[in-house]
């Protein structure tokens, strides 16, 4: 039996050792693995100062955290009462007051003539209330982990409703409502009954725990505390503190996260530390707890000193929190705020601060006293009575005195007391939101176009956007897609610059909605989903359509500049096609392969002894060899076994396919791939693509034409009084633009706005990771476009914050909305949209980005708000307001009128009753020059085919409504005219050109 028992005590160990060093290989591969790639895109630095920072802040909490829990957990073992109880007799010996001596009583605890200690009655509800106060720091700091390694995992949860007394209680510490989980209710519930049964071993275990959250939550944090010792000055001041923005941004949320960590860990110290106490010399089991001996007392003052002290910090903070407010009519401090709230938070911060210095004082006192001229107590009376009294007086004048000012002072005469704080809110709203650099003018439709007009404005007309990206890409998806792994999962609104002739250099500007066509591993049959097709044969997608926005093909089809794939065209086959030899020569394709996309969601290996499958043709299909920059070198065994660790694929290590030159791409989808190198910037929802030459070459030098442009943001939770509405932020600059190479995977990142004080600070932490925009290629810069995420929250802000006078503001006067326009059956909102027009102000036409506002509660158009994107001008806004007094009509009541027409609606009722549905497109309000446009294109689709087609434009001009097969005819029919020409670019007779590989 011994010798069994040996052996199975060996086998645990050999067990425990190899997991042990599997472990370590683990994070040891994962690691490496990492510090490869961040080489290989030459952002290692970055990476290194991110691993160094989050490390030291892990080790740096976690060890501060155990030392003080297992510390304090060691002081109260020593301390605690026998649990085989007192005999009956007398002190057997004197002690000198040293606080680390073990307890000693005059009396037995346990005998009649004992008259302290606490009965069950109070003593069970004690324990319990204890036990779940722990169990509840536990499952929040638990659900905080959650928060930051599964952001988008959401419990059910209920708000729980507590009685009004314990809500006040609640309100003081800032906890107005509390949401927990049925999950997190049963795991406090389980704590709290394995505590019970076996407080020792799981108070030690949980303190290590919560130890390991909290090193979790502060190296988590650790962008802020980079941020902290390089700070950028915004030089603004908020006018309640008169402290620079920058503290807001950068110091106080180091100074949150200090308290978020201390009151946790000092309140779980405490409980845990009561509890060992309570639960000594089998309190339980005798029904009755012996009281606190002097030590114990000492003890437990420290540590409620330490509390109050973590308070304190908590009630100074709560003074700034003010400025976050949203309990006033505006956001931000209010008249109560300021005038109430301020001086309560201050004054129990101080007294807090009392508190813990009366604490510290008399646990000193104490401990030179001597012990056995000193009785036990059955509770800390001192720190009980304080607490309580702390308690009461903050739930006063914290959740009554408020309510009592708000309603006596303030609400009656409620404007003049808020004035002043509306104007804070409204003033720094617009500066954390970049409205103040809006230039607003006064737009005064005078509804004079002429025939004239429109041709001296051609390059507007001829960019009329007749497509929308729905329709596009569903027709793509039928027509382009050529197998059913292709997918198209985007298409995207740009500009290029085409020449008109190749024998002149004239050129002119034409809008396009270009689409990637990449490839989806998961839209491969099923018999073909193996390892060596999911990882070395479907590698990337292959090139894009290009499509003009206002040009139809015969049947009503998209129009096409550059389509299709595979065309067998001899010396040339498994090319792109191009419409003519103009597009050819203003459009760089060479090379069109997307290994790095937006759905490229798998790791390829390149350079294998298999082939990777490039395109179709025909009836077969071409294969290519990667010859690009991208990917880690792994022909070396040892590489072999990092990475197949790394990805958890042993397949790497028994497959022959390898040669010496055979790389790994991994990380290959754009938006995981920036979002791994910059986790503090905020990303724009649509990355779009740009075929242009940013000199980016293979391995043999050849140039690479497709990259991927991603804005990206700078924000913040903390700029004071700015108001974030619906956000998450409530300060945002577009301050990064970003550019991925589609075939080789290098990232750029380059600052788009040098004003804003966050980016200059990221600057100063990684100053090798941001460019000046300058050093974008001329080509690439030539394509960024004001950012539609940006636009739609700045535009959202402005439907209030374009009121700054506080009356008007607080009486909601000029409220504006965002109208809403019928595209398909369906009522949406109006989205912004891009258009190539001449601004009223400007010289010459541009790319710009458009939303149209009407009043709250109306119809007609009161203003439009436009972002600038085309060269030096880039980044400015322009606010153009309608009289007030005229009658604009807003997308609602054109869409109302048309509808009304008896010739549209006579014709859209007819086409949806033969076995097709009528799909309104998006209504575009174009300005053009003192005038308004309104065009919507119609769709016909099949109710079993969806394959839109362009039957129909509709054209609204002051009063008058019409519908044509043509853009040009709905145009010449409104004005009178037999025909406007529109600068379309097809030629008279379509060639397909192929684009070499």
């Amino acid at each position: 039996m011994q010798i069994a028992s040996l052996g199975s005590k060996k086998t645990y160990r050999v067990i425990l050792v190899l997991l042990g060093f599997w472990l370590m290989f683990d994070l040891a591969s994962h690691l490496l693995a990492e510090l490869i790639w961040f080489e290989k895109l030459e952002y290692l630095s970055e990476f290194i100062l991110r691993l160094i920072t989050q490390l030291g802040l892990w080790a740096i909490a976690f060890f501060t955290s155990a030392c003080f829990l297992l510390g304090n957990l060691t002081i109260a073992r020593r301390f605690q009462h026998p649990q085989e109880g007192y005999t009956n007799q007398e002190i057997i010996r004197k002690e000198k007051g040293n606080f680390f001596n073990s307890p000693t009583f005059r009396k037995n605890p346990n005998s009649s003539l004992y008259p302290y200690g606490l009965k069950l009655r109070w003593l069970l509800p004690t324990i319990f209330g204890l036990t779940v106060l722990v169990g509840i720091i536990v499952i929040f700091y638990s659900q905080q982990v959650l928060n930051v390694w599964y952001p988008q995992l959401e419990l059910p949860s209920e708000l729980l409703q507590f009685p009004s007394w314990l809500q006040l209680i609640l309100n003081i510490f800032g906890l107005r409502q509390l949401v927990i989980s049925i999950l997190q209710l049963t795991v406090v519930l389980v704590l709290t009954a394995a505590i019970f049964i076996s407080y020792q071993f799981w108070i030690r275990a949980l303190s290590v725990f919560v130890s390991l959250l909290l090193g979790f939550l502060i190296s988590a944090r650790w962008i802020n505390v980079l941020e902290y010792f390089h700070a950028n000055s915004f030089n603004v001041t908020e006018p309640l503190f008169n402290r620079d923005i920058s503290f807001y941004v950068f110091s106080l949320p180091i100074w949150e996260l200090l308290q978020f960590w201390l009151l946790g860990l000092f309140l779980f110290g405490i409980a845990a530390v009561g509890l060992i106490y309570l639960r000594s010399a089998n309190s339980l089991s005798e029904g009755k707890f012996p009281g606190f001996s002097v030590q114990q007392r000492l003890h437990l003052n420290g540590l409620g000193c330490v509390v109050m002290l973590a308070v304190a910090l908590r009630y100074w903070l709560l003074r700034y929190q003010l400025l976050y407010s949203k309990l006033g009519v505006n956001y931000g401090a209010s008249y109560t705020d300021v005038n109430v709230l301020l001086p309560i938070y201050t004054s129990l911060s101080i007294f807090a601060i009392g508190i813990a210095a009366y604490l510290g004082v008399r646990t000193l006192t104490l401990s030179k006293t001597k012990k056995y001229n000193l009785k036990h107590i059955p509770y800390p009376r001192q720190l009980i009575y304080i607490s309580g009294l702390f308690l009461l007086i903050a739930t006063v004048a914290v959740s009554l005195l408020p309510i009592v000012v708000q309603k006596l002072v303030v609400q009656p005469n409620e404007i003049t007391r808020e004035k002043p704080y509306i104007e804070r809110t409204i003033k720094l709203t617009r500066e954390a939101f970049n409205l103040v650099s809006i230039d607003a003018t006064t737009f005064n439709p005078q509804n004079n176009l002429t025939a004239s007009d429109l041709e001296e404005n051609d390059l507007t007309i001829g960019n009329i956007r007749l497509w929308d990206t729905r329709p596009l890409l569903q027709s793509n998806r039928q027509l382009q897609q050529i197998r059913p792994y292709y997918k198209f999962p985007d298409a995207d609104i740009d500009r290029y610059t085409l020449k008109r002739s190749l024998n002149s250099q004239a050129s002119f500007r034409q809008q396009t909605l270009i689409a990637a066509r990449e490839l989806d591993y998961n839209d491969v049959p099923d018999a073909a989903k193996t390892w060596v097709n999911k990882h070395l044969v479907y590698t990337h997608g292959y090139g894009f359509t290009l499509s003009p926005v206002n040009q139809v093909a015969p049947g009503g089809l998209p129009y096409y500049f550059i389509k299709d794939i595979g065309v067998e065209n001899p010396g040339s086959q498994g090319s792109l096609l191009i419409s003519n030899p103009e597009i050819r020569a203003s459009i760089p394709v060479g090379n069109p392969r997307i290994y790095y996309g937006e759905i490229a969601n798998t790791y390829v290996m390149t350079g294998t002894k298999t082939q990777e499958f490039d395109y179709p043709s025909g009836n077969a299909n071409e294969f290519n060899v990667y010859d690009g920059r991208g990917g880690i070198p792994i022909g070396s065994p040892l590489r072999r076994l990092l990475f197949a660790q790394y990805l958890k694929d042993w397949q790497m290590l028994l497959t022959r396919n390898f040669k010496p030159e055979t790389k790994v791409l991994f990380r290959r989808n754009i938006r995981e791939r920036i979002r791994t190198i910059a986790p503090f910037l905020r990303f724009d929802r649509d990355p779009y693509l740009v075929a242009a030459d940013g000199k980016g070459t293979t391995i043999d030098g050849q140039p690479t034409y497709l990259y991927w442009i991603i804005d990206a943001y700078t924000t913040s939770n903390h700029y004071p009084y700015s108001d974030p509405g619906k956000n998450q932020f409530n300060y945002i600059r577009n301050s990064v633009k970003i550019v991925v190479d589609a075939y080789n995977g290098d990232v750029n990142f380059y600052i788009a706005d040098s004003t804003d004080p966050i980016i200059n600070t990221l600057g100063a932490i990684f100053p090798s990771m941001f460019k000046p925009l300058s050093e974008m290629p001329v080509t690439l810069r030539s394509h960024i476009r004001y950012p539609l995420d940006y636009f739609s929250i700045q535009s959202e802000r402005l439907l209030a914050y374009h009121m700054t006078d506080p009356q008007v503001f607080y009486n909601r006067e000029d409220l504006w909305q965002i109208p809403t326009e019928i595209y398909g059956t369906e009522q949406q909102q109006v989205e912004p949209y891009y258009l190539i027009t001449k601004l009223p102000t400007a010289q010459n036409e541009e790319f710009i980005l458009l939303r149209p506002f009407t009043p709250t509660q109306r119809r007609n158009l009161i203003a439009w708000l436009a972002a600038r994107s085309d060269g030096s001008q880039y980044g400015r806004l322009l606010l153009y307001e309608f009289p007030k007094q005229e009658l604009i009509y807003g997308p609602q009541q054109i869409e109302a009128l048309i509808n009304q027409n008896p010739e549209i609606s006579q014709q859209i009722s007819l086409w949806n009753r033969e076995g097709s549905r009528v799909i309104q497109g998006n209504l575009l309000v174009i300005p053009i020059e003192q005038s308004l446009l309104y065009v919507e294109p119609l769709y016909l689709e099949a109710e079993e085919n969806s394959l839109p087609t362009l039957v129909r434009v509709i054209v609204a001009y002051d009063n008058q409504i019409v519908m044509e097969e043509t853009l040009e005819a709905a145009l010449g029919r409104i004005f009178n005219v037999s025909e406007i020409r529109t600068p379309d670019f097809i030629p008279q007779v379509p060639q397909q050109l192929p684009v070499p590989e």
